[in-house]
């Protein structure tokens, strides 16, 4: 049986941010951007073009955030979690829709240190952070990862699910 595209139900697209937890010595790689109501950290990363591989697109992002070049490293990003974001945004009422490919990365000793200091792409060149596994879940952090990260301080590896609770308006606000 044939289907006419003509009468075929139009799909809806969901961008797609791909990021990074990059691990080293129990601390975590973030970008804080301070803001009026608090602090705000991210974990490096941004959207994956239309023409683009996931893969390729973190890479890319994280050479142009951190001056990271992963192919350099020995062991590439791996694939955790996966994240719906549903929330509206101040001063908007409609609703802002992502799905987050959260990796993880574990950085050798020597790399920690060719990281930026400052986030590269950004005009005000927001500041590059370490924070401790340990204080991810008090973090105000983007995406809400921070009890999964917190998850890779165990020595027995906990397994939580790839599927992360989705982020909406009644759990995250926005700084």
């Amino acid at each position: 049986m044939s289907t006419n595209p003509c009468t075929a139900e139009p799909t809806t697209a969901i961008t797609v941010r791909s990021c990074a937890v990059i691990l080293h010595d129990q601390h975590v790689c973030l970008i804080l951007r301070q803001r009026p109501d608090g602090d705000q950290h991210s974990l490096p990363g941004g959207l994956v073009h239309a023409d683009e591989e996931v893969p390729a697109a973190l890479a890319r992002e994280l050479k142009e955030e951190l001056d990271l070049d992963v192919r350099a490293l020995p062991v590439e990003p791996q694939l955790r979690w996966v994240q719906d974001q549903i929330t509206t945004r101040p001063g908007s009422a409609t609703q802002f829709r992502r799905l987050h490919l959260i990796h993880v990365l574990h950085l050798p000793p020597h790399a920690r240190h060719g990281i930026a200091a400052t986030e590269q792409d950004a005009e005000d060149h927001t500041r590059i952070v370490w924070a401790e596994l340990h204080q991810a879940p008090k973090l105000h952090l983007y995406p809400a990862v921070g009890n999964a990260i917190a998850t890779l301080t165990s020595t027995t590896h906990a397994t939580t699910s790839v599927l992360l609770s989705p982020i909406t308006d009644r759990i995250y606000r926005w700084r």
